[in-house]
Order: structure tokens, then C-alpha cells, then sequence
């Protein structure tokens, strides 16, 4: 049983090699803003957290999964998976600099937050419609409070936040400033490898025999 990870996320590639499986990786070719804005516009309103990573995690498996559908050879599972942090009644992706870095870790310094993470996964086999199942996991994540400006300066000078969900990991270096995490803590990685369990069981698939 074939599994192809619809990112070139680093970090749902490790979770999943560290569960015993090394998946195909392809870039699924998403506009997430547009996505985003074009549900936003219809509604006349933003997304909800859980709605939007939802959204998007749909959205990047379905792309790799007709891709892979076409092909006619493939036969196995599709995995797509979004994530965006909120807190203090804000939602962040992603900052990219390291002024916006900055703010949020000064903002979420002693503060608890909330992981929101989308999963969409598709079962592909040769001359059949693919199907799809999907979920949404969350993780509360409780920052110390006690983090100093210098801490916080050389962290983001790692620029290891700057292109992580929330600005934080909690399997590197920002691991050492959360005190907490209440949920599954994959879900804080990147992808909840339980919930993507299920989602695969739902699929009539196995997890073990995924096992590389």
C-alpha cells in the first residue's frame, strides 16, 4: 500500500517517517490565499479556524489525488493536511519575517493557544473513483511566561519560526519555551497521526500496512 504526503512540509515528512512510513512527496499546486478568499467572498464572511485548515488541507489532497488518479497506477493513499495557530482571538499562519516573528512570541509569551490542523485523506486504486475522508484535530499549546526578550530575539534569529504555523515548533528549539501541550502532540508538529489513522480506517486501510 502506496502513501503519497500532498507537501513538502519537513516536518509532516519526519512525523511520518518516525511512524515507520516514507512516503511519496508532491507540491500540490494551491493558491491558499485565493482558496481562502474565494470561500471568504462567497460567504461574505472569514472562515472560521477549523473551517478554513479544513478548506485547505481539502483542497491540496484533492490536487495531488487526481493528479495521481490520472496516472492509473497508483494505488494507495493521498495526504493533505493544513495548520494554523490562534490565540488571543487571532488566527496566524505562517509570519515570515522576523518582526511579525517577534510580535507573536511577545504576544504569546505565558499565553495558551490553540492548534488547529485540517487533515483530508483520499484512497485511490486503479480504475475506481477516489474517496475521501477528513477530520480536524486540535492541541492547546501554553507558552512559559517567564520567556526573555533575549530568548525571544535569538530564537526568531534562528529563523526557525518564520515559516512554521504559529511561529513555534515544539519539536526543536521552541520546544523548550512551551510548558504544555493537551491534545494529541502530533497535531503540534504539523499533521495528527491518530487522527490520520482513523481517517485511513474509515478508507478500509490498515495503518500497519502502511509500515514501510
Amino acid at each position: 500500500m502506496r502513501v503519497c504526503l500532498a507537501s513538502t512540509s519537513p516536518a509532516r515528512l519526519m512525523l511520518l517517517r518516525q511512524a515507520g512510513i516514507e512516503p511519496l512527496t508532491l507540491s500540490p499546486g494551491v493558491d491558499e490565499d485565493a482558496v481562502a478568499a474565494a470561500a471568504a467572498s462567497e460567504r461574505d464572511a472569514e472562515l472560521a479556524p477549523d473551517e478554513l485548515v479544513l478548506l485547505l488541507a481539502r483542497a491540496k489532497a484533492r490536487d495531488v489525488a487526481e493528479r495521481l488518479a490520472a496516472s492509473g497506477d497508483f494505488d494507495g493513499i493521498v495526504i493533505g493536511g493544513d495548520s494554523m495557530f490562534e490565540v488571543g482571538g487571532r488566527v496566524y499562519g505562517k509570519p515570515y519575517t522576523t518582526e511579525e516573528a517577534t510580535r507573536r512570541w511577545h504576544e504569546m509569551r505565558g499565553a495558551t493557544g490553540i492548534l488547529h490542523s485540517g487533515h483530508s485523506v483520499f484512497r485511490i486504486s486503479p480504475g475506481a473513483t477516489p474517496v475521501e475522508a477528513t477530520a480536524v484535530a486540535a492541541a492547546s499549546v501554553t507558552f512559559a511566561a517567564d520567556i526573555t526578550d533575549a530568548e525571544i530575539a535569538a530564537y526568531v534569529a534562528s529563523g526557525e519560526p518564520l515559516h512554521v504555523a504559529g511561529a513555534f515548533t515544539v519539536d526543536s528549539l521552541g520546544g523548550a519555551f512551551i510548558t504544555r501541550v493537551d491534545g494529541d502532540p502530533s497535531t503540534v508538529v504539523g499533521m495528527s497521526l491518530s487522527t490520520v489513522r482513523s481517517l485511513a480506517a474509515e478508507l478500509g486501510v490498515t495503518w500497519t500496512d502502511l509500515w514501510s
